[in-house]
């Protein structure tokens, strides 16, 4: 292989890298850092242990209180369990995902959510996310 060729396959390698590092660059730029909240609403009562709403019901009640505080939210069905004094519980859960808010305002909902749904406590977690709202080409 001559130089010449050694010196343009060169400079063509450095052209794509340099092309692949400005794509990533930009979608950095359009990708926001986020904090998404994901809280888990167990649906028993804290004292009788036993089921407050019907899984209809507890969707309805969570839905509303969640519209009160935030612009969107994605709800989802799932069975929690717990072992206590050897004894193993289950019950219907509602894990709830936001984004685009913040702490204070999950604790908000969340009052709220405990009370209504006569909860001790509800589990949240704080997950660092990339966020990009999309719509398109």
């Amino acid at each position: 292989m001559s130089q010449k060729s050694v010196i343009a396959l060169t400079f063509s390698v450095m052209a794509i890298l340099l092309s692949l590092a400005n794509l990533i660059f930009i979608i950095h730029l359009h990708a926001k850092q986020d904090m998404q909240y994901v809280v888990y609403l167990g649906t028993n009562h804290k004292d009788t242990n036993e089921a407050v709403f019907t899984a209809g019901e507890a969707k309805l009640h969570a839905d509303m209180i969640l519209a009160k505080y935030f612009q969107g939210f994605t709800i989802q069905e799932a069975n929690g369990g717990w072992v206590e004094n050897g004894v193993v519980s289950h019950e219907y859960t509602l894990v709830i995902y936001l984004s685009d808010t913040n702490i204070k305002q999950v604790h908000k909902a969340c009052d709220e959510l405990i009370n209504t749904f006569s909860q001790s406590s509800v589990l949240i977690q704080a997950n660092t996310t990339k966020t990009e709202f999309y719509s398109g080409k």
